[in-house]
């Protein structure tokens, strides 16, 4: 957006806006049309978030002179700019904050395809030499992230100079994740214990997020933030009033047929 509009742009992240005083020093510092980009902006304290609402409605800062009874305010007039925020929590932004956007936008999640445009492109600027079929093979197992693609595609290059490949193709990109226990549909370790604790040791589920969380010896946010989202999405996990429950693919993908049909098996025999 600033390289097309030709303007200036400040980068920053809600954690580091500990005082009014931070973002207010920003915001008089901002050139006319500059865009400031906040990243993680529901981290963003209330005492300093307050500060944007005059600004970000009629382009003012409002400064307090003086202190106890004597204290007055005063408006401070700032140069238009445009405010984008960022953040994987919209829950967690204030309404009145969330209210001010004029535009509300939703990322997808990359494509394979796309992820493999990522991969080449990175490759090339790392002088690593791959083909179409070994970055479609990492973009297609990388959760449709392209931090987690470049990630993979580090550790695929090590892989391949290890194994003397001069180039890397899709079998050695599936050698390599492979290697780093990923899957063919992006799934690592963690996702795969998942879904076989609640296959194996609770028939399927439901089971509940803290229950789930101690089986699998991880934190329970960490399954509910990182992990279960790609398993929702991919088809892999429902989540339902009583607790998380596995689908039909996740019993094809571990190659386990379910209880029932093992009984009856076992009864037709």
């Amino acid at each position: 957006m600033a390289a097309e509009l030709g303007v200036g742009i400040v980068t920053i992240t809600g954690p580091m806006l500990e005082r009014p005083g931070d973002l207010a020093s920003i915001l008089t510092n901002l050139g006319r049309n500059d865009i400031l980009f906040v990243d993680e902006i529901h981290r963003m304290p209330i005492a300093v978030e307050e500060v944007l609402y005059p600004a970000m409605e009629d382009f003012k800062l409002d400064i307090v002179v003086g202190q106890g009874p004597a204290a007055s305010t005063v408006k401070m007039p700032l140069d238009r700019f445009t405010l984008v925020g960022a953040t994987t929590r919209l829950g967690l932004v204030s309404s009145p904050l969330r209210s001010r956007f004029g535009i509300d936008l939703h990322l997808d999640f990359y494509s394979p395809e796309d992820l493999a445009r990522i991969v080449m492109r990175s490759a090339a600027i790392l002088g690593i030499a791959i083909d179409e079929s070994g970055a479609l093979e990492i973009g297609r197992r990388s959760r449709g992230t392209p931090r987690i693609a470049n990630r993979h595609l580090r550790r695929v290059r090590d892989y391949a100079i290890d194994a003397g490949a001069s180039l890397i193709g899709a079998a050695e990109a599936d050698k390599a994740l492979r290697c780093m226990n990923v899957d063919e549909a992006g799934l690592d370790k963690i996702d795969r214990r998942i879904l076989s604790v609640i296959i194996e040791s609770y028939d399927g589920g439901p089971v509940g997020l803290k229950t789930l969380a101690v089986a699998c010896s991880e934190d329970a946010r960490a399954i509910e933030d990182v992990y279960e989202p790609y398993l929702i999405q991919q088809g892999f996990l429902k989540r339902t009033s009583k607790g998380r429950v596995a689908t039909a693919k996740s019993y094809d993908h571990l190659k386990v047929e379910p209880k029932a049909r093992r009984r009856k098996g076992l009864l037709d025999l």
